[in-house]
């Protein structure tokens, strides 16, 4: 199984405005270490990523309160939101197979 950088911590995560900021392509990856869904998701997103190195993948820790995740109205883990420019480009709520991200990454 593909090691995966881990979740950054709130201390850690970037503002919003940060991410305003952020040029290019990114995934912003909401979720936790203790998430099911999250596990469960991780290889296909591992696989879809692989296939699209063009994109910055940040994974965020997410949970009530935390500010990064709340400004995009996170409400499942995972959520995975793409970025262009900063900019919100599409989403994908739990994706369980590789397509479910792929179709995502391809579009935007």
């Amino acid at each position: 199984m593909t090691a995966f950088k881990p979740y950054l911590s709130a201390i850690e995560a970037p503002t919003r405005a940060d991410v305003d900021a952020l040029p290019g392509l990114t995934v912003l990856e909401f979720g936790t270490t203790w998430c099911g869904h999250c596990r469960a998701a991780q290889p296909a997103v591992a696989e879809a990523l692989a296939q699209h190195p063009q994109w910055q993948h940040l994974r965020v820790e997410d949970g009530p309160g935390q500010p990064l995740g709340r400004s995009y109205r996170v409400k499942l883990w995972p959520t995975l939101v793409l970025l262009k420019d900063g900019q919100e480009v599409a989403r994908v709520v739990r994706p369980r197979q590789t397509a479910d991200l792929a179709d995502a990454l391809n579009g935007a």
